[in-house]
């Protein structure tokens, strides 16, 4: 399993930016998976989540603001982010598990500015 992170880049606070993560195999669909972000000197903090089934979990920093979704036919999972603030300025990573394995992507910048 790999994953494949993108769509960061420097956005204004106030703007959005949608993040997308290409899991290559074909167990997809019945994988949990995770953003999370990391910023310098921090941390690495859980954004939010999405079940196999679709459920979501968001931390209370992102909720209300940040969507994650997927879509199965694609291998893709999405995190959508509106209403950007500067402290969300981060490596964001998606995630995922199977059995004892988990995996990372490679990570994709996000800076919010003033």
């Amino acid at each position: 399993v790999q994953l494949q992170a993108s769509g960061g880049g420097l956005v204004q606070a106030g703007g959005s930016l949608r993040l997308s993560c290409v899991v290559s195999g074909n167990i997809f669909r019945t994988l949990s998976m995770n953003w999370y972000r990391q910023n310098l000197g921090k941390e690495r903090e859980l954004v939010g989540s999405i079940t196999r089934y679709g459920d979501t979990n968001y931390a209370d920093s992102v909720r209300g603001r940040f969507t994650i979704s997927r879509d199965n036919a694609k291998n893709t999972v999405y995190l959508q982010m509106n209403s950007l603030k500067q402290e969300d300025t981060a490596v964001y990573y998606c995630h995922t598990y199977s059995g004892f394995k988990t995996y990372w992507g490679q990570g994709t910048l996000v800076t919010v500015s003033s």
